[in-house]
């Protein structure tokens, strides 16, 4: 039986099986015992109860009953026994799977869990409020090998709850910007507010947003671009009233934060920047025990008007992109240990990259504040992740 999380009853997650369903299978049929689903479903609840590896995931398998096996739909062998795939076949599938498709499926279905928990059919968002998605690379560090560099991943993630809607594989960071507009494009970003660093910050991907996509963004300029940075940074700031002001402390650091903004001209208001309405300055003192305090101007650019967006919710919107670095990479390097693994054949790390983003976001928004004590409460009890992911059969029957 499900734990109560947070605000999803068992009754209306939704089951995640028809979306494993439309992943191809890169397999020939012939000698094929386990389906595709069936591997996929192991490798998933095996995540959620905190596998880092895919010896791991072939254990969670081994700890699960034959009635449990049923029920993700393994097969019975001869002498009417199931048997969980070995870490040798899991390896083999993962390493073949289409992660496109992968992504898209997961995608899918986080992008389903997310609208159901933050937009419920009797409680409308409230008015003035929209959806926050930041646009984010990642490196997988345990992938490269001398032959080949480490994989790089683009994800597009909600603020709060932190999930994973999408996610591409770009090669190298490098590569980023030009696989901005392919990530974006199966998600509905109507009225929606896109974060993204200076490395995504050109006309093509922003006049995309705005103008064909009908989204809303927030560019961070840094001096990696210096025409617009120096245009943002020579603004009379001096001349503007703090805005607003946010402060916190934890980790022995404090931290306070402090926002401007300035109306620009729909020609750009001297900055290299499409569609920019106004421009922002974020000011950040922080001090860690033992050691001097560092002060750091962050400049930024939206497409957002005074009269649609405040200063507060444009600095918890700056603030959400840099948290999306501890609410999911954090995670996904400590509690799944990401950064030390070596999975590095084919599309494999790529594939547990998916399965770590589906265990965070059906988990933080099931409520789960940490991910790591959550996964360790249901380590030793395989039958607990079945209705985290929507599979409400009863096992012992």
């Amino acid at each position: 039986m499900l734990v109560k999380l947070g605000p999803l009853d068992a009754g209306r997650v939704a089951d995640l099986r028809p979306c494993f369903d439309s992943v191809p299978d890169p397999r020939s049929r012939r000698g094929r015992w386990y389906s595709l689903t069936a591997i996929l479903l192991v490798c998933a609840c095996a995540v959620v109860s905190g596998a880092k590896s895919i010896d791991e995931l072939a254990e969670w398998g081994q700890r699960a009953s034959s009635a449990l096996l049923a029920v993700i739909g393994v097969r019975r062998h001869l002498l009417r026994w199931r048997r969980a795939p070995s870490s040798a076949t899991i390896g083999c599938v993962l390493g073949a799977v289409d992660g496109d498709a992968l992504d898209r499926a997961v995608g899918a279905y986080l992008a389903d869990w997310h609208r159901a928990a933050t937009e419920p059919a009797q409680a409308p968002p409230p008015s003035g409020r929209s959806r926050v998605i930041a646009v984010d690379g990642k490196a997988l560090r345990g992938s490269a090998r001398l032959t080949a560099t480490r994989r790089h991943l683009l994800s597009a993630v909600t603020h709060d709850p932190v999930v994973t809607l999408a996610q591409v594989e770009a090669g190298t960071k490098t590569n980023e910007t030009t696989h901005f507009q392919p990530l974006l494009a199966p998600l509905d970003l109507i009225g929606t507010v896109v974060t993204f660093d200076a490395l995504h910050s050109v006309k093509a991907n922003v006049s995309c947003l705005v103008e064909a996509r009908k989204a809303h963004c927030i560019a961070v300029i840094k001096t990696s671009q210096p025409t617009a940075h120096s245009q943002l940074a020579a603004l009379p700031w001096r001349d503007i009233a703090v805005q607003h002001t946010a402060s916190a402390s934890g980790h022995g650091r404090r931290e306070s934060r402090s926002i401007k903004t300035r109306a620009v001209a729909d020609e750009l208001g001297g900055t290299a920047f499409p569609h920019a309405r106004m421009a922002i300055r974020v000011h950040r003192r922080r001090k860690q025990t033992g050691k001097r305090e560092t002060r750091e101007s962050v400049y930024a650019v939206t497409s957002l008007d005074a009269h649609q967006v405040g200063p507060a919710d444009l600095a918890a919107a700056i603030r959400g992109h840099w948290g999306v670095e501890n609410s999911s990479h954090h995670i996904r390097d400590v509690t799944f240990a990401e950064d030390a693994s070596t999975v590095h054949t084919g599309t494999a790390p790529r594939a547990m990259a998916t399965l770590r983003n589906l265990a965070i976001g059906v988990l933080k928004t099931l409520g789960a504040d940490n991910i790591a004590k959550t996964t360790r409460a249901i380590r030793d009890e395989p039958q607990r992740a079945l209705p985290i992911l929507g599979i409400t059969n009863d096992p012992d029957t």
